[in-house]
């Protein structure tokens, strides 16, 4: 990765941040062998140090629908994506609540022009709930989900970082679907909304041998979706969410196919975030030493959907119990007793150089890239890829989580090569936005904030935005901010600031209100942009991306 370390990266623990995977370590995913009444949490971590307390949520950013596999020692993290490219990122962790970007297993959104935003636009439809499996028997990780509700395609990779290989399944739609690797080896497929399915798929892995409805929902609990698939001390479980307030499980003793009896989790259980949605739509997990755990999302817009973890033990039924704390999801609990991790996870914040030879896995494209249009190596270089007043068509917008509560994003911008008519600069990115950036017009240069991009409920452009602050520039560099207040609720702002010496900076326009309801599903993240509006041909240079705390 091309992060830089940071003093002021965040940390959620008292404890030395966990690392990376052991090459050869021992594999462990879906198909748990795990205990169901496993022994009481160890009292420290193998290296000696006495367990401290982490805080909910783990991440403060944006990573929805949530599956966690266990390979090893090593813990893998799966998240949606939509519109943005590559897509299903995968984080890493060795304690589960220090994380760190490891690579994504959709490499670039091949499933047709708009994704391309080429003829049409792809936003809000691509990567939704899927699912992320280890198999041990080649040594491979899997990937599988549905697109546009159309088809289903099914990833492969020998490690998470890559190359990840695409394999058609059947036209098959798997809604919100959940891998399962049987001890047998057998791959299953739990999905759907409402009326529950299994799939049985082929040794490959790439065609139906047989699917059966299993589950019908009874009206009295509504909505079950979000499938997650395992196979616990001998029984069968369905993990399913009620959004966006409920978690249950199906429990079947006959085999993956049932019969299936429902159980509740959790319902209208306050969160841990003041202001935030209740935890629901994730995956649980156990440790090498049999402890249990979910990892769930919690709404929590303007920023989207961000993850918290709680300890589970199971009831001598063969049930889930989720350990509360004060009747509520805890702020806090005891970090997992887990074996000494090789080294230091990398942070999810600090600087960014673009030293090459490709971006690091924290970048995410709106909308598949213009290869031809960018480059990285000493910064990262943005040739104009779209003619056009509208940055929601504009190619080539490099994205960025937001760090929740609060956070700044500071990009160093070489604007010297660009042409007549180009705007290029930082947004703030949803379906309403704002930006400060350089506009050079009729050969002059200004530093400007645009406001009022929005969208509507199809996520066709509105309107393109209007000057609300302005003033020249000239030099050929300057330093663009935005800080962003995404804690939960309404009338969270953001404000931007430039500089032309990358000290001292000044605000520029009015603050920006975010947007908070969930309808795009994606929350707000920074944008890196540069298109032109007469023609192509003019270029910018990102020399350095900062997003710092708090």
């Amino acid at each position: 990765m091309s992060w830089i370390h940071r003093p002021h990266g965040r940390r959620n623990v008292l404890t030395t941040a966990m690392g990376l995977a052991v090459a050869g370590a021992v594999p462990a995913a879906h198909a748990s062998s795990g205990p169901a009444h496993p022994a009481a949490p160890a009292a420290a971590q193998s290296s000696g140090d006495a367990l401290a307390d982490y805080t909910n949520p783990v991440i403060w950013q944006d990573f929805a629908d949530i599956d966690i596999i266990r390979v090893g020692d090593t813990y893998y993290y799966s998240a949606s994506t939509m519109h943005y490219s590559p897509g299903a990122p995968i984080l890493r962790s060795y304690d589960l609540v220090n994380w760190e970007f490891a690579g994504h297993s959709v490499p670039v959104l091949d499933f047709g022009t708009k994704y391309d935003l080429n003829g049409g636009r792809g936003y809000v439809r691509g990567i939704w709930a899927s699912s992320l499996a280890y198999r041990e028997s080649n040594s491979t990780f899997y990937w599988l989900g549905q697109i546009d509700f159309a088809r289903t395609y099914l990833y492969t990779a020998a490690s998470v970082e890559g190359p990840w290989s695409r394999h058609a399944t059947l036209d098959s739609v798997y809604y919100d679907a959940g891998l399962l690797i049987d001890d047998d080896d057998t791959v299953y497929v739990a999905y759907g909304n409402t009326e529950i399915n299994v799939a049985q798929l082929s040794a490959d892995a790439r065609s139906e041998v047989r699917s059966q409805r299993v589950f019908s929902t009874p009206a009295s609990v509504g909505t079950l979706e979000g499938a997650r698939f395992y196979k616990i001390n001998g029984n069968y479980y369905i993990f399913l969410t009620r959004p966006a307030n409920g978690q249950y499980i199906l429990k079947s003793a006959s085999g993956p196919f049932g019969p299936y009896a429902l159980h509740e989790i959790l319902l209208d259980l306050p969160g841990p975030i003041a202001g935030g949605g209740v935890p629901h739509q994730g995956g649980l997990v156990d440790t090498p030493n049999g402890d249990w755990h979910y990892l769930a999302f919690i709404d929590a817009y303007p920023g989207g959907r961000v993850p918290a973890l709680a300890p589970v033990t199971w009831n001598q039924e063969g049930w889930p119990v989720l350990q509360l704390a004060g009747g509520a999801w805890g702020q806090s609990y005891p970090v997992p007793a887990v074996p000494e991790p090789p080294r230091q996870v990398e942070p999810l914040i600090g600087v960014d150089t673009f030293p090459g030879p490709a971006l690091g896995p924290q970048w995410e494209w709106n909308h598949n890239p213009d290869t031809s249009k960018f480059s990285v190596g000493d910064g990262l270089t943005l040739r104009t890829a779209t003619t056009t007043y509208d940055l929601y068509s504009a190619r080539n917008t490099l994205t960025h989580r937001i760090q929740g509560p609060t956070s700044t994003a500071t990009i160093e911008l070489d604007y010297s090569a660009m042409a007549d008519g180009d705007r290029a600069g930082l947004a703030l990115l949803r379906d309403s936005s704002a930006w400060i950036g350089v506009k050079r017009d009729g050969g002059g240069t200004r530093v400007v904030m645009i406001d009022n991009i929005t969208m509507d409920s199809d996520w066709n452009t509105v309107s393109t935005g209007g000057e609300v602050a302005g003033t020249a520039v000239s030099g050929g560099r300057v330093w663009l901010r935005a800080r962003a207040d995404i804690r939960p609720g309404d009338g969270r702002q953001a404000r931007f600031s430039y500089s032309t010496d990358g000290s001292s900076f000044t605000d520029l326009g009015p603050a920006f209100t975010l947007k908070n309801d969930w309808h795009f599903f994606m929350g707000y993240r920074f944008g890196i942009f540069n298109y032109a509006t007469r023609a192509l041909g003019g270029a910018v240079t990102v020399g350095r991306f900062e997003l710092s705390t708090p």
